[in-house]
C-alpha cells in the first residue's frame, strides 16, 4: 500500500512538473537586419505598409526608446547574446565570413538562460559571430565551435552576411550540400580558384555594385561579394530563395517542438544588402528592392504567426521583434533604394543611420507580443536596450545569472511585458565613438573620426568637440548644447568613462 501511494505521489509530482514546464511561454525573437526606426507603418511609415508586424504591435507593447548596443551588426548581436556591451571584448567589430567564434564557450548567453529553464533552443538565419577556433578552417568537415557550443540545441544559419562569402547554409556543424569532389575554399586575403569576379567580369553581374564598397570579388548568383570563394557549387544558396528556406525551417521547427517550451532566435536577412527578394515581392513596394525586401520580411513574420496559431501555441508565445542597427540606403549595390525612396523615411526623423553615433544608428523598432499576458496595445517610452534581453528572460524564468556575467543587462520584465514603465537609468552605445543616454540627455564622446561617410551618405556623429543633446526637446540632435551645460557634460563624461573602464 505504501509503495502504491509513493508511486501515485511520484506520478503526480511528475505530472505537476510537466504542467509547470508546459505553462512556460515559448519565446520567438525576430531580429531584422538594417531595418530602421521609420521602416514600419506601426512606427509612422506611410509609403510602405507592414500589416503583419503592425499586428504584433496592435496587441502588444511598442517601444519608442529602445536601442541596439551598436550601429553595426556583429557588436549588436554579441551584446544581445551575452548581456555585455561589445566594447568589453576585443574583436567584436564587423566580422568577415571566415572569422573565428568571438563568444567564449564558457560565457553565459541568452540561449543558455532558456536551456537552464528546460527549453529547447534554436537559431535560424544569419549568424555573423564567427565559427571555429581560427580563421583557417576546413569547410568540408565539421565546423565548430559555433552556435551549438554557446547555447543552441539546433542551428540552421549562414556564417556572416549575404554579401560576404561563403554563401552556404550550415546545419548544426555541417555545410548543407558539401561535396568532397568540390571542396569549399574561402579567402579574404587574395583571389583563389578561377571563379569570375565583379571587378574583372562586370558583364556577368545581374546587380551592379556601387563603386569602392568592396562588392567586386567572387560572383555568386550574378552578384559580386566581399571575399573570394571557390568550390561548393551545389552548396551555394540562391538569394531569391534565402528567406523562404529560412522560413520553411522556422515553420518546421515550430511544428516539431510545439509540445514543449522552445526558444527560437530567427535572424532575418532583410533589408541588408544584397537585396534580392523573391519574385513575388519584386516591384511591389514602389521603393525599389529595399522596400520589396521589407515586404518580404513582413510576410515572413505573418507566416511565423500563422504557424504558431496552427500549432495552437500563439497565445502562449512571446514574440519580440527588433533590428540589429539602423538603416542604410546605398550599402554597396545599385538596387533602387536611393532613386526610389519616394518620400519614405527609413530613419524615422532621426539623424544618422547605420554606422552612426546619432540616434538613427541605434534607436530601433522594438515590439513585444504575448497574447496570454498582454491583453491590450500599449506604447512605452521607457529607455530599454537589447542588451537587457538576457537578464529580463532570466528574471521571467527565475534563472540566475552567474557572477561576472551579463554585467550590462538589466531585468526589465515588468516593462517589457506591459506591467510597468520603469526604464534604464543610463545606456551606453558604440558607434565608432561612444555615447551615453541618461534621462532625456545624450552625450557623445569627442572623436577624431570622419564626420561623414561619403559611400553611404550618412553622418557618423564624430566630432572633436563634446556633444550634448536634449533628446526630449531635440530628437533630431540638431542643437549641441554642451557649451551651455558644462556641469552636466562633466557629469555624463565621468559616468561614461566609468562604464568604459569597467572590466568583465
Amino acid at each position: 500500500m505504501i509503495r502504491q501511494l509513493l508511486f501515485i505521489l511520484a506520478v503526480c509530482l511528475c505530472l505537476e512538473g510537466q504542467a509547470q514546464m508546459n505553462n512556460k511561454p515559448n519565446v520567438v525573437v525576430i531580429y531584422a537586419d538594417d531595418l530602421g526606426y521609420g521602416d514600419l507603418s506601426s512606427y509612422g511609415a506611410t509609403e510602405i505598409q507592414t500589416p503583419h508586424i503592425d499586428a504584433l504591435a496592435e496587441e502588444g507593447v511598442l517601444f519608442t526608446n529602445a536601442h541596439a548596443s551598436a550601429s553595426t551588426c556583429t557588436p549588436s548581436r554579441y551584446s544581445l547574446m551575452t548581456g555585455n556591451y561589445p566594447f568589453r571584448k576585443t574583436g567584436t567589430n564587423i566580422l568577415p565570413g571566415d572569422a573565428k567564434l568571438i563568444i567564449a564557450q564558457e560565457e553565459f548567453t541568452l540561449p543558455k538562460v532558456f536551456k537552464e529553464a528546460g527549453y529547447y533552443t534554436a537559431i535560424i538565419g544569419k549568424w555573423h559571430l564567427g565559427l571555429g577556433d581560427s580563421v583557417e578552417k576546413n569547410w568540408n568537415e565539421e565546423i565548430k565551435p559555433g552556435p551549438l557550443e554557446v547555447g543552441f540545441d539546433y542551428s540552421f544559419i549562414f556564417p556572416a552576411t549575404a554579401d560576404r562569402v561563403p554563401t552556404i547554409f550550415i546545419e548544426n556543424h555541417k555545410v548543407v550540400g558539401a561535396e568532397d569532389i568540390d571542396p569549399i575554399q574561402v579567402s579574404y586575403e587574395q583571389n583563389i580558384g578561377e571563379e569570375p569576379t565583379g571587378k574583372e567580369n562586370p558583364e556577368l553581374l545581374k546587380m551592379k555594385a556601387s563603386p569602392n564598397h568592396g562588392h567586386d570579388n567572387t560572383i555568386i548568383n550574378g552578384i559580386g561579394r566581399i571575399g573570394w570563394m571557390s568550390g561548393g557549387h551545389k552548396a551555394r544558396w540562391v538569394d531569391e530563395e534565402l528567406t523562404f528556406t529560412f522560413a520553411d525551417k522556422v515553420k518546421s521547427f515550430i511544428e516539431a517542438r510545439s509540445k514543449k517550451p522552445f526558444f527560437l532566435f530567427y535572424n532575418a536577412i532583410e533589408p541588408h544588402v544584397p537585396r534580392m527578394p523573391a519574385t513575388m515581392f519584386k516591384g511591389e513596394s514602389n521603393l525599389g528592392y529595399r522596400g520589396d525586401a521589407i515586404l518580404q520580411l513582413d510576410h515572413t513574420v505573418g507566416e511565423i504567426v500563422k504557424e504558431l496559431k496552427n500549432q495552437g501555441v500563439y497565445e502562449q508565445t512571446i514574440i519580440l521583434f527588433t533590428s540589429d542597427n539602423g538603416p542604410v540606403l546605398d550599402d554597396g549595390y545599385v538596387d533602387g533604394a536611393v532613386e526610389k525612396l519616394n518620400g519614405h523615411d527609413p530613419f524615422g526623423g532621426f539623424r544618422g543611420g547605420k554606422y552612426s553615433a546619432f540616434e538613427a544608428g541605434t534607436r530601433m523598432p522594438f515590439i513585444i507580443s504575448w497574447p496570454e499576458a498582454i491583453k491590450s496595445q500599449k506604447t512605452s517610452d521607457a529607455l530599454v536596450g537589447q542588451v537587457d534581453l538576457l537578464a529580463t528572460f532570466g528574471q521571467l524564468l527565475n534563472v540566475k545569472t552567474p557572477k561576472d556575467s551579463a554585467i550590462d543587462s538589466y531585468p526589465m520584465a515588468d516593462t517589457f511585458f506591459g506591467k510597468g514603465e520603469d526604464g534604464r537609468e543610463k545606456l551606453v552605445k558604440s558607434s565608432g565613438t561612444f555615447s551615453l543616454i541618461k534621462g532625456e540627455y545624450k552625450y557623445i564622446l569627442p572623436s577624431n573620426g570622419a564626420k561623414y561617410n561619403k559611400l553611404t551618405d550618412i553622418e557618423l556623429g564624430n566630432a572633436p568637440e563634446e556633444q550634448l543633446y536634449n533628446l526630449a526637446a531635440d530628437p533630431k540632435e540638431e542643437n549641441n548644447i554642451a557649451k551651455q551645460h558644462p556641469k552636466l557634460v562633466k557629469e555624463m563624461k565621468e559616468v561614461l568613462q566609468t562604464e568604459l573602464d569597467k572590466k568583465l
